[in-house]
């Protein structure tokens, strides 16, 4: 089984800086949360081609000729007769639909990759090793690490299992590669013309995108509803049963979640900023409305964070988390996509 903690071979690259999680929550040890300039850094998506070093993210491996139906009735990704390469998101629900575990996939010829944040590892592997049974499958978690590009992705296939993602405003690619190939394929990525850039501009950009990470932005109520990029990225509507199946077709036919997250825009003179898991409130109110997640620094924006709240309160102007005033940016706020298809069928049936 893979050490918790291990410091990426990247870290050896000029300016590396590692991440440390007392000084920042979202911070993870191991890997780069700059290269000596965290802000400009951020650039680099938009304008060139960003490497992220994201070995931090432990990986399992699901081999054998039961593998693809193994975790297709486990997870709420369709990976039977997936084509190769294909990657996107999963989860793990519990029977009441909420978040357990949040994973990205790679379909890879006789491999299916899932890796995820390492507090999802330990849960995930345990339940996949329980799910067993007499299913054909062969569970190892080996030493990969996860290297990431984003923005102007180069038109050579890679020599190592990769998956391209829309999850970022930018195109992106996740590579696969052995740890003691790191730093050589690193190496080359950069001959090559990709900027190293570090876990904060990685996470600023993936704030931007709305985009979560289930132990930072999400709680234990949390549904796939929630987040329109989760269940974009990692649930398949029209596939077989799966745990939590139900509330997500109910919620999908019937009705909305209570709460969506949505990108807040924070008051950056504040003396400290709010951090995950602290109460949203409006002024002068101790009730809570949501909770933040992801709080991070963006070159363009300021400091600037995920945040779940109420659907009744995404019209309010008086939030705030702690004593930081907080605002809910307008774009983000999720379309009203009409009447829920169910919703549509009942009201036929009642004649309204």
């Amino acid at each position: 089984m893979q050490q918790h903690h291990v410091s990426s071979p990247l870290l050896s690259l000029p300016g590396a800086t590692e991440c440390d999680p007392g000084d920042d929550p979202i911070a993870v040890a191991g890997v780069a949360w700059h290269y000596g300039n965290p802000l400009g850094e951020q650039r680099a998506f938009a304008s060139s081609l960003a490497l992220v070093d994201r070995s931090y993210r432990r990986v399992i491996a699901v081999e054998g000729e039961d593998a693809p139906s193994f975790l297709n009735n486990l997870l709420s990704q369709k990976l039977v007769d997936a084509p190769v390469p294909f990657g996107a998101q999963a989860l793990d629900l519990d029977a009441q639909g909420r978040v357990l575990h949040q994973m990205d996939v790679l379909v890879w010829e006789n491999t299916i990759y899932l890796d995820c944040e390492p507090e999802d590892f330990d849960g995930l592997l345990d339940y996949l090793n329980k799910m067993v049974f007499w299913s054909k499958v062969e569970i190892s978690t080996p030493d990969i690490g996860v290297l990431t590009l984003a923005g102007v992705l180069p038109e050579v296939e890679p020599a190592v299992p990769y998956r391209r993602m829309d999850l970022l405003a930018v195109p992106s690619m996740d590579l696969l590669v052995p740890r003691d190939a790191m730093l050589e394929v690193a190496g080359e990525l950069i001959a090559q013309g990709a900027q190293a850039v570090g876990l904060m501009a990685y996470h600023a950009e993936r704030v931007r995108a709305l985009a979560p990470v289930r132990h930072l932005d999400l709680d234990g109520k949390s549904i796939p509803h929630e987040s329109p990029s989760l269940l974009a990225h990692g649930v398949h509507l029209h596939k077989g049963c799966y745990r939590g199946q139900e509330t997500v077709a109910r919620v999908e036919n019937l009705g909305r979640s209570p709460r969506v997250l949505v990108l807040f825009h924070l008051d950056g003179s504040a003396p400290s900023l709010p951090m995950p898991g602290d109460a949203i409130t409006a002024a002068g109110s101790s009730r809570a409305l949501g909770r933040i997640g992801t709080v991070v620094h963006d070159h363009e924006y300021g400091p600037i964070a995920l945040g779940l709240l109420k659907r009744s309160a995404l019209q309010r102007n008086d939030l705030q988390a702690g004593e930081v005033a907080v605002a809910v940016d307008p774009d983000s706020v999720p379309a009203e996509g009409g009447t829920p298809l169910g919703r549509q069928a009942i009201e036929r049936l009642q004649g309204k």
